[in-house]
């Protein structure tokens, strides 16, 4: 004896049933997280209708297979730091790294 299992997708917008090949699961991100929603054809050329000017004008990222993307935030230039400190009464060596109490300081004061 065989035994069949078959999958029935409802619209999350409207609720109503979804025939195969007239919609499906769309998945998209926002804010860092993965969002899955299943919509018939209908509803989803609406979301994508509604999504196109900010496709158009965003950057496509790319990742590994359900990596993270981290943001990194950029410090400013040790030269301008060492400049600062220099005017702040820090005594900074022209090469090599900032003391991290100098870095922490200039941070505080900007």
């Amino acid at each position: 004896m065989a035994q069949r299992t078959e999958v029935f997708l409802t619209d999350d917008l409207d609720g109503t049933n979804i025939p195969a090949g007239k919609g499906g699961t769309l998945t998209f991100a926002l804010d860092g997280k993965t969002y899955e929603i299943d919509l018939t054809a209908k509803n989803s050329n609406a979301l994508r209708k509604t999504l196109t000017p900010y496709i158009e004008a965003g950057r496509q990222v790319r990742t590994a297979k359900g990596a993270r993307i981290k943001r990194t935030a950029v410090g400013a230039d040790p030269r301008t730091i060492k400049e600062w400190a220099r005017a702040n009464g820090y005594e900074v060596n022209d090469r090599g790294r900032i003391p991290s109490e100098i870095r922490e300081a200039f941070e505080a004061a900007n």
